[in-house]
């Protein structure tokens, strides 16, 4: 690793990232194993027509919510996000209550990635996925293969990350394109060979409820969705490129994403009039392709879930461990997180810590993953809304709010994506909604809000000592004021020290 060096000095990553990759990482982390494994519950709770409509309104909200990450990038190109952007918008609690809340979301997200490949296998080889059985855990049972598959991919890319950013940022990049190709083969094949496809999509609403109610119940999991359009600014500090041009990246990824989300929930609908007619498996939409396309439609969707599973795995490793040392930097957490390697200055205790804590997550079986992962939607949606909170307090309405950017649409924008998100948290918070938590993602929800109330009684007084000043020198680089002051982005120190631990 690296030198002892002074614990004040401020440890920064290096600029690595192209516009490819970082296009990658929104794209391949907000595409996962959902848009291959989902498109059939999320038929039979909306319709296909409604299921698209909902995920096309939650694409076009996060594009509004886009707009103030890239107000935000631009101005403050540090890793942190969420976390930097609420202590931008409402000080040092809210930020680590932020935090606190995103990292599990992002933890969580590689640990159902990494169950997610091990789902897959259980579909294409279930003899030798059903062996050797532990034991069940909410009706889902656990059999020692995919614990030790599911084990092994959280280690690989836990080791994919640590050689460096460069080389995630390229697998990340390749990954994304046979996604991509995999989905376009598939839609294209589907589409041509079924007979009358618009009309085997009837009903084209779930029958027995409105259809605003189908449209609610997708738009409300949108967080969840295309959570992974902002691992975009935990990855800014890495940029080899202006930030300026984060804005439309994010906003190409989440429509690249969405479109991935409709032609997956077409063909499921599409292909066959009653796709349930051929569902034998674990899930309607690997049994539709495998009927009408056969063995090799079969490969091709194995290879696009994969890269799915892949680009989400490594997408969420980077974004957690630069939230970790992000945290870490303004004393939030402990001094070891805001270790870098000396060779490729990369977080290593972050990318290390994510691994202990997801690696027993495959023992507890997919059921209680996504009760976790559902609540952790929660603290997705407070990081949109302080993001959107803290861009609405930098820019201005008019000339008079002197050293503030005039720019009243964004502004409006801003406040728009406070809304949603406040909206998106009423959806999944308020008993009763048509989108509302389980029961056991509330209790969990509440568990961890105590653990993380307890984190914080022990951390509070190293977190509170530092200065307003000196916590915006370690989070920002540069004071808030004199980035006002300036009226221009925050710009890093031009020496690159040798970094180090702690």
């Amino acid at each position: 690793m690296s030198s002892q060096d002074s614990s004040e000095t401020r440890r920064k990553l290096t600029k690595t990232l192209k516009p490819s990759w970082v296009f990658a990482i929104a794209l391949g982390s907000s595409v996962g194993w959902g848009a291959f494994i989902l498109p059939g519950d999320w038929i039979g709770e909306s319709g296909p027509i409604g299921a698209m409509i909902g995920l096309l309104i939650g694409a076009l909200i996060m594009m509004i919510i886009a707009s103030s990450y890239g107000v935000m990038i631009k101005k403050f190109p540090v890793s942190g996000g969420g976390f930097t952007y609420a202590f931008i918008a409402a000080g040092k609690v809210w930020a680590y209550i932020c935090g606190w809340f995103l990292s599990l979301g992002y933890i969580s997200i590689v640990a159902l990635n990494a169950s997610a490949f091990s789902l897959l296998l259980k579909f294409l080889f279930p003899g030798f996925m059903k062996q050797f059985y532990l034991y069940s855990v909410a009706g889902w049972d656990i059999f020692l293969p995919e614990v030790i598959i599911s084990s092994l991919i959280i280690i690989l890319f836990a080791f994919i990350n640590s050689t460096g950013s460069s080389v995630s940022g390229r697998m990340q990049f390749y990954f994304s394109i046979l996604l991509v190709s995999g989905v376009v083969i598939l839609g294209l094949l589907t589409f041509g060979i079924a007979d009358q496809p618009l009309e085997n999509m009837k009903p084209l609403f779930k029958s027995d409820q409105s259809i605003l109610v189908s449209i609610l119940v997708i738009l409300a999991i949108a967080p969840w969705a295309y959570v992974g359009f902002d691992n975009v600014p935990q990855a800014a500090e890495e940029f080899d490129f202006s930030p300026r041009k984060a804005t439309t990246l994010i906003v190409l990824s989440l429509l690249t994403s969405f479109l991935i989300y409709a032609v997956m929930i077409g063909l499921t609908s599409w292909t066959y009039a009653d796709p349930s007619a051929v569902n034998e498996g674990l899930w309607v939409t690997g049994d539709v392709v495998g009927s009408i396309l056969g063995t090799g439609g079969l490969i091709v969707m194995a290879v696009a879930i994969i890269m799915g599973i892949f680009t989400g795995l490594n997408g969420f490793y980077m974004s957690a461990s630069r939230l970790l040392f992000s945290m870490a930097r303004a004393r939030a957490l402990p001094d070891m997180f805001r270790t870098i390697t000396k060779k490729n200055q990369v977080p290593i205790w972050g990318i290390w810590f994510v691994t202990l804590i997801t690696l027993p997550t495959p023992w507890f079986g997919r059921q209680a993953l996504t009760w976790i992962v559902d609540m952790s939607s929660t603290g997705v949606s407070v990081a949109y809304f302080f993001t959107c909170f803290a861009a609405y307090k930098v820019l201005a309405w008019r000339s008079e709010e002197a050293g503030r950017e005039i720019a009243p649409f964004k502004k409006l924008l801003a406040l728009i994506g406070m809304i949603a998100s406040l909206a998106f948290l009423g959806l999944l918070l308020i008993p009763f909604s048509p989108a509302a938590l389980s029961l056991p993602s509330y209790i969990l929800l509440f568990g961890w809000a105590v653990v993380g109330i307890g984190f914080y009684i022990i951390i509070r007084k190293r977190y509170n000592r530092l200065s307003q000043e000196e916590t915006e020198q370690y989070v920002l680089g540069k004071s808030i004021e004199s980035e006002v002051e300036n009226n221009g982005p925050v710009q890093e120190p031009t020496k690159s020290p040798e970094i180090l631990p702690n």
